[in-house]
């Protein structure tokens, strides 16, 4: 029982009661997202710390191994998502992360679409450009251009989304239903 209490008392301290609250909701949402509580938690931490911290640091404030820690940045700076800086005078490698909400939501759409959209978009097009589609049912074949179709345009639509200065973006969500309206 007192381990977990110690452990909430340092992150309690290391970022006040509503970011403890925050970090440990941002890591069970990470389980979510597919990617493990203890990198949801380190990204959070350092969002919210806003300053370059230090592995041994952040495995004492989370109270969680240092191998884990190790294994959890590496994944978030493969993510694009943290990055590694030097502080004059001390040796070690410190982390942080980008402070513009913006900034991250571009970087996790950009490594999610990659890792995730860009493969199943080359696996329709091989299947549509093969000597086999010729074969294949009349329906089978309009189910497969059409999904084609429309992940080609959803890719291109987040490319340049992606593409689009915030302030514009900003702008183009407040929009909401009214592009609908527009549109019609």
């Amino acid at each position: 029982m007192a381990a977990p209490a110690a452990a909430e008392d340092a992150l309690t301290g290391a970022v006040g009661d509503l970011g403890a609250r925050f970090v440990l909701h941002w890591g069970e949402m990470g389980t979510r997202w597919g990617v493990s509580r203890t990198v949801a938690q380190i990204h959070a931490l350092l969002y919210l710390r806003g300053l370059p911290m230090h592995a041994e640091e952040i495995a004492a404030i989370l109270q969680v191994a240092r191998s884990n820690v190790s294994t959890s940045l590496r994944e978030l700076q493969n993510w694009d998502l943290a990055r590694v800086v030097h502080l004059a005078g001390d040796r070690r490698d410190h982390f942080e992360t980008a402070q513009d909400p913006w900034d991250l939501l571009r970087s996790i759409v950009r490594e999610r679409k990659e890792r995730e959209f860009d493969p199943t978009l080359a696996f329709l097009r091989s299947c549509v450009q093969s000597r086999e589609f010729a074969r294949e049912a009349p329906e089978t074949q309009k189910r497969l251009r059409e999904t084609l179709s429309l992940m080609e345009g959803l890719s291109a639509w987040t490319d340049e989304i992606l593409k689009l200065e915030t302030a514009v973006l900003k702008k183009f969500l407040k929009l909401g239903a009214r592009v609908q309206a527009l549109l019609r």
